[in-house]
């Protein structure tokens, strides 16, 4: 019973330390720009704001194209005719969910350190140390999930 208070805890103990860790990007220092990577993403910028527009003129010009075949084509016959242009959106990926990382990240550490506890049967103590960190790095990371409006 003691060990199981024991693992218990320590895995508490991991998951509460894993959860507090954050990236404050905010409060990091930028680095001078010394290789020049401002300036190429600034003309890597242009470069695809000119694409954009010069897609966009093509387009206009293919629709009107379509636009005068479709006039030319019902004024010489009585079939109906429609064109349209939809583009379906794609959904960018997002990685893993915080949940599966989470879960992730605590089953591995759970695991070493249930066999580092139990010295009689290390595999034992891997397996319950790695189902119970798993378990708590997940709710861990579905709580966060949800605060992030993923799931």
């Amino acid at each position: 019973m003691k060990k199981f208070i024991l693992i218990t805890a320590i895995t508490a103990a991991f998951a509460v330390i894993m959860v507090s860790c954050k990236n404050n990007s905010a409060n990091q220092l930028v680095p001078a720009d010394t290789t020049g990577l401002a300036e190429f993403q600034a003309m890597k910028a242009m470069q695809q704001e000119q694409e954009f527009a010069d897609f966009q003129a093509w387009k206009a010009s293919q629709q009107a194209r379509q636009t005068k075949a479709v006039a030319r084509s019902s004024s010489n016959s009585n079939t109906m005719s429609s064109s349209s242009t939809n583009e379906g959106k794609v959904a960018k990926k997002k990685g893993w969910s915080s949940a599966a990382k989470y879960g992730v990240i605590g089953g591995g550490g759970g695991a070493v350190l249930g066999a580092v506890i139990n010295k009689r049967n290390r595999v034992a103590g891997g397996v319950v140390g790695g189902v119970a960190g798993g378990g708590i790095g997940y709710l861990l990371g579905r709580a966060k999930d949800k605060r992030e409006g993923r799931y």
